[in-house]
C-alpha cells in the first residue's frame, strides 16, 4: 500500500477499531512510531524514495478513532518506546 493510502487510513473514522490481525503487516519498516508520557503515537511515516512529498509525520491521540488499531498494527507500544512501522496491507 502506498504511503498516501495509509494516509487515508489515518483520516478515515470507524465504527470500532478491531483489533489487526498479525498477518495484516508487511514486511520491512515504513518508518517509526513513538509514544510520548500522554499516550499519544507519533508515526514519522517514509515514501519509498527519500524526499517524496508524501513523507510526514500524523499524531494519534488516545481518543482517536484509528488509536487501537494504530497500536495493535504497532503489536503494543508503550510511553517512550519506539518502534518500527509495518508496512499495512
Amino acid at each position: 500500500m502506498k504511503i498516501a493510502g495509509i494516509l487515508l487510513l489515518l483520516t478515515v473514522p470507524v465504527m470500532a477499531a478491531p483489533a489487526l490481525q498479525q498477518d495484516c503487516r508487511g514486511p520491512g519498516s515504513i518508518g517509526t512510531a513513538l509514544m510520548g508520557a500522554d499516550g499519544a503515537i507519533t508515526l514519522n511515516i517514509r515514501a519509498p524514495q527519500p524526499g517524496s512529498p508524501l513523507d510526514g509525520v500524523v499524531a494519534v491521540r488516545p481518543g482517536d478513532a484509528n488509536y487501537a488499531r494504530i497500536k495493535s498494527h504497532l503489536g503494543g507500544i508503550s510511553p517512550g518506546e519506539k518502534k518500527p512501522v509495518a508496512p499495512f496491507c
